[in-house]
């Protein structure tokens, strides 16, 4: 599994990951969060909190939003984002032309998502998909051919219930998408370092997929621990997405640390609840 990241600066002291192949596309905006640079102090210094969490002030996180999306659409801006309420499943929703969504029709006045479910796709331009995480796996999929880019949160959940296979699936009967012009990104999530799971989770994993049993290992206390990086990694090659072609952050949201020692990234696990969010984008210039 080859690792693929490349980190960047914003203002602030703000921090963004990006994969750095995709920067020979001047048309695409992508972007992986992390905990840096930002207004909100309930989760310990200057953080960068991006989802609407009960323990932060809104107002806040609506500043943390707008400094992030700024940072990712550069000079060219105007971006519109669309989100969705996750709600762990193999659901994904398509954003099309008309929907309103760059008119922001596709969130509430103080921009909440509307759409339900766990992955987003659209060809339209000026759009940013988003997918909020603090453990789970966010994966982004671009169509370099044909500009369709789209974004999954895959939790064990949804990783169970397919939904990046599922997700390149409904890219290539939507937009007429080949498999051969995809190119994916497995985010910044929990690793297998530090993710322990149940039988619960093994069985669920055994009953959908045939490899499963090389996706678990135990740690030095005999617990069973899951790879996700390697799992979502997988579907996207049973996929068809080839596997030069798929590239992993591979850093992992509870125990990644700075320079400094200060933790990276929000981790619901590792911060045991209490923890913000990070938004993982992906979207075409208009």
């Amino acid at each position: 599994m080859e690792l693929h990241n490349q980190r960047f600066s914003g203002p602030g002291g703000l921090h963004i990951v990006r994969v750095e192949a995709w920067q020979r596309y001047g048309w695409l905006r992508h972007g992986f969060s992390t905990r840096a640079g930002g207004t909100s102090s309930v989760y310990g210094g200057n953080s960068l909190n991006l989802g609407w969490t009960k323990e932060d002030d809104p107002g806040l996180v609506a500043e943390n939003r707008r400094r992030f999306l700024g940072a990712i659409g550069g000079e060219k801006g105007g971006f519109s984002l669309v989100g969705v309420r996750q709600i762990h499943s193999g659901t994904v929703r398509t954003v099309r032309d008309g929907d309103g969504a760059r008119e922001g029709q596709l969130q509430t006045a103080d921009g909440k998502a509307v759409l339900e479910g766990d992955g987003l796709m659209t060809d339209v331009s000026g759009v940013l998909l988003g997918v909020g995480t603090a453990d789970c796996v966010p994966v982004l999929v671009v169509d370099v051919e044909k500009r369709v880019v789209a974004a999954f949160h895959a939790g064990w959940r949804g990783t169970a219930a397919g939904i990046v296979k599922r997700g390149a699936a409904l890219m290539e009967s939507e937009y007429g998408s080949h498999m051969e012009d995809l190119v994916a990104a497995v985010g910044p999530s929990i690793g297998a370092c530090c993710y322990s799971v149940g039988d619960e989770v093994r069985s669920e994993f055994g009953a959908q997929f045939g490899y499963a049993e090389e996706l678990f290992d135990r740690g030095d206390a005999g617990e069973v621990r899951l790879n996700l990086w390697e799992a979502n990694r997988r579907q996207l090659m049973d996929a068809g997405v080839g596997e030069a072609r798929i590239s992993v952050v591979g850093e992992c949201t509870a125990c990644a640390r700075d320079a400094s020692g200060v933790l990276r990234y929000f981790s619901h696990r590792g911060e045991k609840g209490v923890a913000g969010r990070m938004l993982n984008v992906v979207g075409v210039v208009a």
